[in-house]
């Protein structure tokens, strides 16, 4: 198959068949339906949800990362599974009424009332070399306006380089350097020559430019993470969204806000998006503390059932599953550069 080549339903290609054969054995298409080499719309559906699976786009084409996920060995995946299994052992999660999950490799933050997912938002979580951690903790308050102070690591890794190329970064930025007593230093009296400068406090004032965005969920924990809003919203339209330092950065905040606050008392008519919109529109920084705390736990699972018994996929990311990726023996000899999609109308 030439690279770059689309096939539209009602095209014939011997490689369908294949294709066919394949997603039935993932259980994403009927028995009765493999042996055709016709593209059509139940091949279409069985590719979209082989996708949804997987955590891609569901676009019924057959491009690299669809093919790259098909050729995934059956041992493989057994062994996602089983690390997965694993890593879940011995939880003391609280799993009750109501509780929040954050799947790292799914990127996702599931709000769960009554055993069922209530809510479902797009995040972003750690990068390889900055991961986000795996924890169980409990949902206190809901910072509304926060500051944000820098952590340590992030002034040596981050700002101070930042600084160096451009001395006016902190003035932009809106971040003050605080010396022990809480007094503030202007940063052209230090030296940015050295880490010096990471034993001062360094904090940057609420606003459109804060690095927490407009809201922070606070969630005490060793490991010192939390869940926030963002400035840079563009990140959560990637397919792949391992960006962060270590926290969990959550599209369309404002809604899971309200769903941790239902139970805490607020304005007339209680914290509802709308209310909750309202308080941060004021800039004036608020610490709402929930009057009941709901336990979160972010885990780590490549490959996990939902309640349906439909078994997903996701890239292990970290390098947690210490697997070795093998070619399957029935792998989908098709470059990578084609793909099978529907007739766009």
């Amino acid at each position: 198959m030439p690279p770059n080549t689309v096939l539209k339903s009602g095209d014939k290609n011997p490689l369908v068949a294949v294709l066919r054969k394949r997603l039935s054995l993932e259980g994403d298409l009927p028995s009765d339906k493999i042996g055709s080499d016709v593209v059509d719309a139940e091949l279409t559906a069985a590719i979209k949800r082989f996708q949804a699976r997987h955590g891609l786009p569901e676009s019924g084409a057959m491009r690299e990362k669809t093919l790259e996920a098909l050729n995934v060995s059956a041992l493989t995946r057994h062994r996602q599974l089983a690390a997965s299994a694993q890593r879940l052992m011995g939880t003391t999660f609280p799993f009750g009424e109501r509780y929040v999950v954050v799947n790292i490799p799914s990127a996702t933050v599931e709000a769960v009332e009554s055993g069922q997912v209530s809510r479902r938002y797009v995040a972003i979580v750690g990068k390889a070399d900055r991961p986000s951690p795996t924890l169980e903790t409990r949902i206190s308050a809901v910072n509304l306006n926060p500051t944000w102070t820098v952590p340590v690591s992030l002034i040596k890794k981050d700002i101070i380089p930042h600084v160096r190329r451009d001395p006016s970064y902190l003035d932009k930025m809106k971040i003050r350097i605080l010396d022990a007593k809480g007094q503030e230093i202007d940063p052209q009296s230090l030296d940015w020559s050295t880490q010096k400068v990471a034993s001062y406090t360094l904090r940057q004032d609420p606003g459109v430019l804060n690095s927490l965005g407009q809201m922070r969920i606070d969630m005490p924990n060793k490991e010192a993470v939390y869940m926030h809003d963002t400035p840079t919203k563009r990140l959560f339209a990637q397919d792949s969204r391992f960006h962060s330092s270590g926290c969990v950065r959550v599209a369309d905040i404002a809604s899971f806000a309200e769903w941790l606050l239902r139970d805490t008392s607020g304005p007339a008519g209680g914290w509802t998006k709308a209310a909750i919109e309202t308080a941060i529109s004021s800039t004036v920084r608020q610490d709402i503390r929930l009057e009941k705390p709901v336990p979160v736990t972010w885990v780590y699972l490549t490959g996990y059932a939902t309640k349906d018994g439909t078994v997903h996929f996701r890239k292990d990311v970290y390098g947690l599953d210490d697997l070795k990726l093998e070619p399957d023996a029935k792998t989908l000899d098709v470059p990578a550069t084609s793909s099978i999609a529907p007739r766009r109308s």
